[in-house]
């Protein structure tokens, strides 16, 4: 799905929970939008199957009491961005939808948080480290012939963090996965410079979970859960693996993992340990 479906989807959700508040079926809304809605179009805006323009969601959040100022100059730029083109959607063609979802939502996010077993964070590699880590993981002929624009691409995902006002990225990494060789000389040394500098901005937080720690929920699977400043109920949990990807977006089922990033953050090092043992790790890297 492409980024404006994204923008959809949160919308529709957000309006689907504020018409349940009020206990009202499709058919209530209709009716008393005296003619503004029909029970297919509520139900296409909700499903995600339309874009809204502002004024049906004024229109809704009306009918609905949402006077939060908030919410509604949210849900209203929700609306309106609907339609606009992001960057990545110029390398249509080199990237999967679901890897356009992906940048959608980082792009959106207030605050990324992100466990990962075996790699450096795509947000937090260099270019070398991330060329090698793409090559290694090509698993088709087709993704083997689109390696530069695949480093473009993760590279430029990064503007996220030196934005105006950059998301918020919590970063717990496996230890296993710094002390990875590289096949290119240095490139795992830079990689893990370029940690210790990112882990400096106030906005970053690096912590490393030790390799002598006992069994934790982290081996169950890397995963990042994206978080709007919309609400908890709108966060969204992506799942990577060779193949495909998943989006868990129950909240039942997103609290699982905020629950299990909480375990795994109070098993790491703190920041500080953390940047120390990055630092010692540095120094016997060539």
């Amino acid at each position: 799905m492409s980024g404006p479906t994204v923008r959809r989807r949160r919308l529709g959700k957000k309006l689907r929970a504020l018409r349940d508040a009020q206990h009202l079926t499709l058919e209530d809304v209709a009716e008393k939008s005296e003619g503004a809605f029909t029970v297919a179009k509520l139900s296409r805006l909700e499903l995600a199957k339309s874009a809204a323009k502002p004024a049906d969601v004024e229109t809704l959040l009306s009918l609905y009491g949402a006077d939060d100022d908030e919410l509604r100059g949210a849900l209203l730029s929700l609306a309106r961005e609907g339609a606009q083109r992001g960057w990545w959607q110029s390398y249509r063609g080199v990237l999967s939808p679901v890897y356009e979802d992906l940048i959608s939502l980082e792009h959106e996010a207030a605050t990324v948080r992100t466990w990962q077993m075996g790699v450096i964070p795509g947000l937090l590699q260099t270019g070398e480290y991330a060329r090698e880590i793409i090559t290694a993981t090509a698993m088709s002929a087709a993704v083997e012939g689109r390696i530069d624009p695949l480093v473009e691409v993760r590279l430029a995902r990064q503007s996220v963090l030196t934005r105006e006002e950059p998301v918020n990225l919590w970063a717990i990494i496996a230890e296993s996965a710094l002390r990875a060789q590289c096949v290119g000389e240095g490139v795992m040394r830079d990689q893990l410079g370029r940690l210790l500098d990112r882990g400096r901005r106030p906005h970053v937080t690096i912590q490393v979970l030790p390799s002598d720690s006992p069994p934790h929920v982290g081996q169950m699977g890397s995963y990042s859960l994206l978080s709007f400043e919309e609400g908890a109920d709108l966060d969204v949990v992506h799942v990577e693996s060779l193949t495909s990807a998943l989006y868990v977006e129950d909240p039942d089922d997103v609290n699982v993992y905020r629950n299990a990033f909480e375990r795994l953050r109070a098993a790491a090092l703190s920041p500080e340990q953390s940047a120390d043992r990055i630092a010692q790790i540095r120094e016997h890297t060539k």
